[in-house]
């Protein structure tokens, strides 16, 4: 299924205005459902991890039709997760609660239409992910 790029970018800047919010509320979603999330992230603070994971997501959103920039920025992330623990099992979890807070963030003009292109877009990205963890 091609992605909807322009659904994608319209919505993810939507979330992103208000600074760090989507980002937060990410994280908590994240550390509510799954607790034992929690203790991957000791590493940095939750301001700089929110950070990173919002940069990753734009950079990600804007080279949506890079397919090319896509694999090996998303293998290259995949791989490096290895070392901080992540398991296959998570990658599940992160989508469930970014789709979640995206769709908080925009409320009542969420659809499900974004949900099927976030789903969409967020399965992509982790089946990168994982061919990268599984590389070696």
């Amino acid at each position: 299924m091609p992605l909807d790029t322009a659904l994608l970018s319209e919505s993810f800047e939507h979330a992103i205005r208000e600074e760090g919010a989507l980002m937060r509320r990410f994280y908590e979603l994240l550390f509510e459902r799954y607790p034992e999330a929690k203790e991957l992230f000791g590493r940095n603070t939750p301001e700089k991890q929110q950070k990173m994971l919002q940069e990753t997501l734009v950079a990600a959103i804007e080279h949506l039709e890079d397919p090319a920039w896509i694999e090996e920025a998303l293998g290259s992330i995949g791989k490096l997760h290895v070392d901080y623990g992540v398991e296959d099992r998570m990658y599940p979890w992160v989508g469930e609660c970014l789709i979640a807070a995206l769709s908080d963030s925009l409320g009542e003009e969420w659809t499900p239409a974004h949900t099927e292109a976030w789903a969409a877009v967020y399965g992509t990205l982790t089946d990168f992910a994982l061919k990268g963890a599984h590389s070696g």
